[in-house]
């Protein structure tokens, strides 16, 4: 019990201030590799609090560990569109000009319910008010209106089926 009440606030601690360090990030809408570490952070931190066999300074090195490869990964996708390529997801296009594409979905492992209730979270009744659904690299819906007016569709560079 004192082992646990003493590095249980160390811990906290040291993962707020690595996480401050490390930028906003960590946590920020994340892609799958920053949800990964976020969740290797939790067990490891679980692991120092309660297991006696793993030591504070384990734990703490092995989340500063995390960490500093979480930022080298996301330093060189900025920089390196090959690295990029590699390991981010593209996002895909689930509906064009109120069509809904199928193989997208299908693709994606996206539902037509999932789909619908994008919609209705926007304030759209039928894929037809949708210019475009986006499925997004952190896996969030992007809706843009048919009623939306678009000069450009620079946004749209990148996209699959676009």
């Amino acid at each position: 019990m004192i082992r646990i009440g003493s590095t249980a606030p160390i811990m906290y601690g040291s993962i707020i201030v690595s996480v401050r360090i490390s930028g906003k990030r960590s946590t920020s809408q994340m892609n799958s590799f920053d949800w990964i570490v976020t969740v290797a952070l939790g067990s490891i931190a679980g692991s120092g609090i309660l297991l006696s066999t793993v030591s504070i300074t384990g734990a703490l090195w092995a989340i500063a560990l995390l960490l500093g490869m979480q930022w080298i990964l996301t330093r060189s996708i900025v920089q390196y569109p090959l690295v990029a390529a590699f390991v981010k997801a593209e996002p895909t296009l689930l509906i064009n000009n109120g069509e809904i594409c199928g193989e997208a979905l299908v693709r994606e492992r996206i539902s037509k319910q999932e789909l619908f209730s994008a919609l209705r979270q926007n304030g759209l009744a039928d894929p037809s008010q949708a210019r475009w659904v986006i499925l997004e690299t952190d896996a969030t819906l992007s809706v843009i209106p048919t009623d939306h007016p678009v000069t450009t569709t620079r946004a749209l560079d990148g996209i699959k089926h676009h």
